[in-house]
């Protein structure tokens, strides 16, 4: 399947200088403001960050993305506040100044303006935005694609170079809206869209997207293709065989549970079996 877009490099190669990559995610603690926020320190926030990410470096992991899952329940782009990118910025580049390694963000949910402005300001290769093309319904209410004034916006920066990873047929949400529609063309609509990488997950954080569903979004396009949740030291050779990388990051945490902190054991193990799929053991 050839891309039905302007021609673009292999973002996974231009970024990672490899041609499939293992992408950790720093799920940050609460930020000021959110209701889960327990009062420490943007210091403190930061340095849990940092923790995370050596644990993810000092694995094996070939990259990072930063995101604000610590802000349950997420706003609608239009509610977030300029705290949010701007305590991710801090963050992003303490982590790039520390690690140098390439590195995403997320700024939830599905604010790819904020996530440009964070990415531009700490020094980030890509942003990644769960709703890129058509609409959904998600658990904040109606999400609609952030495309066109996001590519707009990145253009007004002149970022170009910061690339866009978006997923196609994105967890936590209802469909009902595009339901006559197949994922073929759904993920055509990304790739038509300017985005550059695919990624597919599955129902929620955690859960992995199927076999088939991966084999039905790899068909539609020629963008590089990742799987974005749900990925274990048990499926991580199947899922490599098919797509160009990996984000991962619930499987890499102690006791498996999203929010605690990254276990350096589990992250070794991973990528134990990652590199056996990578054909570099």
């Amino acid at each position: 399947m050839g891309s039905i877009s302007a021609e673009k490099t292999d973002a996974i190669q231009a970024i990672f200088s490899r041609k499939k990559a293992v992408i950790g995610v720093i799920h940050c603690a609460p930020f000021p403001g959110a209701p889960k926020y327990s009062g420490k320190t943007v210091g403190d926030i930061i340095e849990r960050a940092l923790r995370d990410a050596d644990n993810y470096i000092s694995g094996g992991v070939h990259g990072l993305i930063i995101e604000n899952h610590g802000d349950i329940p997420f706003s609608k782009p239009e509610d977030i506040g300029p705290e949010t990118a701007a305590i991710m910025a801090v963050i992003t580049d303490k982590i790039r100044t520390r690690f140098n390694v390439p590195l995403g963000i997320n700024v939830l949910a599905n604010a790819a303006i904020p996530a440009l402005a964070t990415a531009l300001a700490g020094g980030a290769d890509f942003v990644r935005v769960n709703q890129w093309a058509n609409a959904y319904i998600a658990n904040e209410g109606f999400i609609e694609g952030a495309a066109a004034k996001a590519l707009r916006y990145r253009s007004q920066l002149r970022a170009e170079h910061i690339k866009v990873f978006a997923d196609s047929h994105v967890k936590h949400g209802s469909h009902a809206i595009v339901a006559d529609r197949s994922i073929q063309e759904l993920t055509r609509d990304v790739d038509f869209f300017e985005a550059d990488a695919v990624i597919a997950t599955g129902q929620r954080t955690g859960d992995s997207a199927t076999l088939s569903e991966i084999d039905e979004i790899r068909g539609a396009t020629a963008l590089p293709l990742l799987v974005g949740s749900g990925v274990t030291p048990d499926n991580v050779s199947e899922i490599l065989s098919r797509t160009q990388g990996v984000i991962v990051a619930s499987a890499l945490k102690v006791d498996g549970v999203w929010w605690n902190d990254v276990e350096l054991a589990r992250v070794k193990h991973f990528m134990a079996a990652a590199r056996v799929a990578l054909g570099e053991e």
